[in-house]
């Protein structure tokens, strides 16, 4: 089988980015990118970048893509490259489909998509794998929902029943074929032999080697098939879920229900950019910048006062924006 050309797995990697940003849009970071213009994916890029540890392979995608090293302290300047994001938004909202990878990799930073970037997502997906899937995806076999032995099972029956009726047409020419080679390859061998002219020794070549062969041999072929179907759930469709306890988020099912009227803690498809998000107790000796003066400690308020939190994003119980802590902030509520 020949390896997938960088077209098609660039392909797959667009369509993968393009599934993760629809199961992300009406997450945490819905107003960014519910309805996503270069302006707010300005914004959140500045954010993701500003407030996590990015990987060197985020900073070459932010160098290559919009000319310039990212600076903490450049924020101002930043700002005013919005029309950079133009790809990205145009790619989102999928009204084009870019060339240039850097555009799709930057997307894959905003949603938070792994592996990424494209040679990374290259190295690691193995392209046969790929192709058979892609195939498989193709053909009435596929079935995205399969999640048990028995339905492995069902997948196996119903191809090996396809390939049962083509073969039974095959076998009775295979026969053929095959006594014939078994004549050819007896004549062959009559150096050392001494044979009556005009005898034939007929050879009588039986199915059942060959039924049991090719039984076996399609019956691997949809134990595989059924295997790539489950991975292809497991990595592009199945969902997880997370759901705000008090002051964290935990990892729930997506089919859990919540009982009660105004409760806060909503089901929310599983986003680990913010499932870290923590709410803090803190006091006049707490740590609310680093060395650079940036704030580390994020705000939101409430009908109730005021919450603190370790990050960014969007206070889980009121969808308020959180926001950087300042001077002003700390000595109305903290310092007292």
């Amino acid at each position: 089988m020949k390896p997938m050309n960088n077209n098609t797995l660039e392909d797959l990697y667009k369509k993968a980015i393009k599934e993760k940003y629809e199961e992300v849009k009406n997450g945490d970071d819905f107003y960014f990118l519910n309805a996503p213009t270069r302006g707010k994916l300005n914004k959140l890029c500045w954010e993701k970048f500003a407030n996590n540890d990015m990987h060197s392979n985020d900073l070459n995608v932010f160098n290559s893509l919009l000319g310039l090293s990212f600076d903490i302290s450049s924020k101002k300047k930043f700002k005013q490259e919005t029309d950079l994001f133009r790809p990205v938004e145009k790619f989102f909202k999928g009204e084009t489909d870019p060339d240039k990878i850097d555009v799709v990799d930057m997307a894959a930073i905003l949603v938070d998509f792994n592996p990424r970037p494209f040679n990374k997502f290259r190295k690691e997906i193995d392209p046969e794998n790929l192709k058979l899937i892609e195939e498989l995806r193709n053909t009435k076999h596929y079935k995205p929902e399969i999640s048990s032995a028995s339905s492995i099972d069902e997948l196996e029956n119903e191809n090996f029943s396809d390939l049962k009726n083509e073969e039974t047409e095959k076998a009775k020419n295979e026969e053929v074929k095959q006594g014939e080679a078994a004549l050819i390859e007896k004549d062959e061998n009559l150096d050392s032999e001494t044979i009556p002219l005009g005898i034939v020794t007929p050879v009588k070549i039986g199915t059942e080697g060959i039924g049991k062969f090719r039984i076996i041999k399609y019956s691997v072929v949809a134990a595989v098939s059924a295997g790539l179907a489950i991975m292809i759930y497991f990595a592009f469709f199945q969902k997880q879920c997370m759901q705000w306890s008090s002051d964290h988020y935990e990892k729930v099912s997506c089919d859990l229900e919540v009982n009660g009227l105004g409760s806060f803690n909503v089901v929310e498809p599983f986003d680990k950019t913010v499932f870290d998000l923590k709410k803090i107790k803190v006091c006049d000796t707490t740590a609310f910048f680093n060395t650079n003066g940036e704030a580390v400690v994020w705000y939101g308020k409430t009908a109730n006062g005021i919450d603190f939190f370790n990050g960014h994003g969007r206070h889980p119980e009121n969808n308020s924006p959180l926001k950087p802590v300042t001077r002003y902030i700390l000595n109305k509520y903290v310092k007292k």
